[in-house]
């Protein structure tokens, strides 16, 4: 293996997907209740300090390093602005916490607020997906038209001074363990608890996705700097190789 190509491939590669992340984060800052991604980058150590019982190594090429690795990526669950509406089924949290729904036959959680009714009288949000009570069931309020009901900071879904339907919200003991799914939803293991979240709920307000895109638009530029460089090095390399090979160990 040629050491220089290796690390300027792992730079490479880790450029790429740095890339891949921004551009998601990009493509969701207008997304109600969006979270953004970061991507963790670590460094490899090099093959003679990951098998020490090898009792090998080079002490030139062991300084360099063994180049670099993506890890999990991370994300930031910052809240975002809040943004006044006029619908008063927009619902943003404030606190932590999020949304259950029901995603085909898993449930998933979110942080988007734009709530409406659908002809079978569930409550869903604008992405298709049911919300769940503080019981995980399915809130249905058929029989009520969306400008009959008001719902209060605790959740609770309100018509007159009747409780309809209790709004489940939720917090997992460890945020980070969560997974995105897409549409905006996050997917959690079985050993992942539930608990009910101390976060209020303000109606016709979204929460704003917690994207900056003038930080994402420079971290991109950075990001495609590192990844010109790579490659440009992984070119200069081949063409040594080329030279040493065609040229220098020609038999004349």
């Amino acid at each position: 293996m040629i050491y220089g190509m290796y690390l300027s491939a792992t730079g490479l590669i880790t450029a790429s997907h740095q890339q891949d992340v921004i551009a998601n984060n990009l493509a969701n800052a207008e997304t109600g209740g969006f979270k953004r991604q970061l991507e963790i980058q670590t460094q490899r150590q090099v093959e003679s300090k990951v098998a020490q019982s090898l009792g090998q190594g080079n002490s030139l090429l062991d300084n360099i390093g063994g180049g670099q690795l993506t890890g999990p990526t991370y994300t930031d669950f910052t809240a975002g602005d809040l943004e006044d509406t006029a619908n008063n089924f927009d619902t943003a949290i404030t606190g932590q916490g999020f949304f259950a729904v029901k995603d085909g036959d898993q449930t998933r959680l979110t942080r988007n607020g734009s709530l409406m009714i659908d002809k079978q009288g569930h409550l869903i949000t604008t992405a298709g997906q049911q919300v769940l009570d503080s019981k995980r069931q399915p809130i249905t309020l058929s029989g009520f038209a969306q400008s009959q009901l008001r719902i209060e900071t605790d959740g609770s879904i309100k018509s007159g001074r009747d409780t309809i339907a209790q709004i489940g919200l939720f917090q997992p003991d460890n945020p980070q363990s969560l997974h995105a799914v897409g549409r905006n939803m996050y997917g959690f293991g079985t050993d992942t608890k539930l608990n009910p979240a101390d976060a209020r709920l303000q109606h016709n307000m979204l929460e704003k996705a917690n994207v900056d895109p003038t930080t994402e638009l420079t971290r991109l530029m950075e990001s495609q700097r590192l990844l010109e460089a790579n490659a440009n090095m992984i070119r200069y390399q081949d063409q040594s190789l080329s030279r040493a090979v065609n040229d220098v160990g020609k038999i004349s």
